[in-house]
């Protein structure tokens, strides 16, 4: 009974943590006129409240610094609701040291993972069973499944900061323009294009670690892209190859790139007074 113009258009996707990128400038000028003890006073509130931050084993926050013009530091907020992101906001910019902060950029998002193939398989499933798209029972079987998906992909959508040194940041869109347009492809399609993309990656996974991000209608990006690695030469080998991969060759289109270098809250004291 199943066929690609009967299956929804939509991929199912599962959310976890909410998260906050803040990319900040250091008034370095105003911050060298101070005296080192009132520097030290200031960093020490920072340090400590990085260290709470971090204490949190399942909603982590991390500082990171930047390379070149774009920022000097970038704090990411793993949180467990989009109010705890304002508020590790809020409480960055209460510190004495917030006077020297100046937000630049940033990006809220929710950590998303695209169920393609599960979907696929249920959609299929559902119709072949003669359910109607979008009814009673279709809806409890597809959130019986996302139960499921959510409690066996847990650690996948409730990410921690892997222990890698450097990070780069990007968030990008799946084109709709007028020669081609990843909304109108067929769900199968998508789904084929997807599985190829994802085994690009899945060979760099010794070397980076991904945490994808959604930000449809959060942000003015679809999504956000996080990697980590200790050597940054694997995020360019990384994604010049998937350039090459039909999915990026035709449907996507990327944003800025940010590049930083982890520092834990224990170094940052030493770091900012140099």
């Amino acid at each position: 009974m199943s066929t690609t113009a009967t299956l929804p258009a939509v991929p199912l996707t599962i959310e976890g943590s909410w998260v906050m990128h803040q990319l900040l400038r250091f008034d370095s000028a105003a911050w060298s006129k101070l005296e080192t003890l009132h520097k030290r006073t200031m960093l020490r509130e920072l340090v400590f409240k990085l260290r709470e931050w971090e204490a949190n084993e399942k909603f982590p926050s991390a500082i990171f610094t930047m390379f070149g013009h774009k920022a000097d530091l970038m704090l990411v907020h793993f949180r467990e609701n989009p109010a705890e992101t304002h508020q590790a906001e809020l409480e960055l910019s209460r510190l004495s040291i917030g006077a020297f902060l100046r937000q630049v950029h940033s990006y809220f998002s929710v950590v998303e993972l695209g169920l393609y193939e599960s979907t696929v398989k249920i959609y299929r499933a559902l119709l072949d069973k003669g359910l109607a798209p979008n009814s009673e029972e279709w809806k409890a079987e597809i959130e019986a499944t996302l139960a499921r998906q959510r409690d066996a992909m847990a650690p996948r959508i409730y990410p921690t900061f892997p222990d890698r040194k450097y990070i780069c940041f990007y968030p990008m869109d799946r084109v709709r323009g007028e020669q081609v347009n990843w909304y109108s492809e067929p769900i199968e399609e998508r789904q084929r294009m997807m599985h190829d993309h994802g085994m690009i990656g899945r060979r760099y996974a010794d070397d980076v670690k991904q945490i994808i991000t959604g930000s449809i209608g959060l942000d003015d990006w679809e999504w956000g892209v996080d990697l980590f690695a200790d050597d940054p030469l694997v995020f360019k080998k990384l994604i010049y190859e998937m350039r090459f991969d039909e999915v990026s060759a035709k449907y996507a289109k990327f944003g800025q790139f940010f590049v930083g270098v982890r520092v834990p809250s224990d170094a940052l004291e030493q770091f900012l007074l140099g």
